[in-house]
């Protein structure tokens, strides 16, 4: 995995900053009787980036969705990358800020598989309406070798009238000739002059023969005056 993970790494350091367009890149890349697929769509102030690569008959499919509206900012990043097996990545995110309000939703999906099967989806998404404000971000990854791997994270933040929500969810699986999952939930509201916040984290290992699994579900919510707060996490690691 050390090969993926070089690549990876290049392909992922870069963080949302807001734009006033829309930008949408696309990229495929396959040799020796590799397969590959990628899409990118970007609608409004919001940045989508599509990125499959195989090699060797391995097959990769890569989807990024992003919408912006308004004042809002959406950044929407899919990863998929396959030597002779099946990786899948889907990344969605979706941020409205009307008026003063503020939404940012970032969404990464990265999934990389040898010989095996791997599959991540991410989504993120944040609403601020009038004077609102609310920010979500998503982040999924599943990595398999000559295993099965997959990674689900979804972040749901809502910020209305001087409000303020805040959700964050991160989603990790690995495996090595095993089975791994991982589904993280993150969600969190406010109302009026009200304070929300969730984070989630999932993390989920295994080795030979070895199945895990990762389930994290964090809620959050606030009216009126009201401020709320809610973390989860999990670690599961069977060798």
């Amino acid at each position: 995995m050390k090969r993926f993970a070089a690549i990876l790494a290049g392909l992922t350091l870069g963080s949302a900053v807001t734009v006033l367009a829309g930008e949408a890149t696309a990229v495929s890349i396959a040799t020796n009787g590799g397969r590959a697929s990628s899409n990118a769509t970007a609608i409004g102030n919001a940045r989508s980036l599509a990125v499959a690569g195989a090699t060797r008959g391995g097959r990769a499919v890569a989807n990024s969705t992003a919408r912006g509206r308004g004042r809002g900012f959406a950044d929407s990043r899919s990863v998929a990358m396959s030597d002779r097996g099946l990786a899948i990545s889907h990344a969605n995110a979706d941020a409205l800020g009307i008026f003063g309000g503020r939404a940012l939703a970032d969404s990464e999906s990265i999934a990389a598989t040898i010989g095996g099967l791997a599959v991540s989806n991410s989504a993120a998404r944040a609403d601020g309406v009038f004077r609102g404000r609310a920010i979500s971000r998503s982040t999924s990854t599943a990595l398999s070798h000559r295993g099965a791997a997959f990674s689900d994270s979804r972040a749901v933040s809502r910020g209305l009238l001087g409000g303020r929500a805040t959700s964050v969810s991160d989603s990790l699986s690995n495996t090595s000739r095993g089975r791994a999952v991982s589904r993280v939930s993150a969600i969190s509201d406010a109302g009026y002059r009200a304070r929300a916040q969730a984070d989630g984290i999932g993390i989920s290992i295994s080795g030979r023969l070895r199945h895990s699994r990762a389930n994290v579900h964090a809620e959050s919510r606030a009216q009126r005056f009201g401020r709320a707060q809610a973390r989860s996490a999990l670690i599961w690691v069977r060798r």
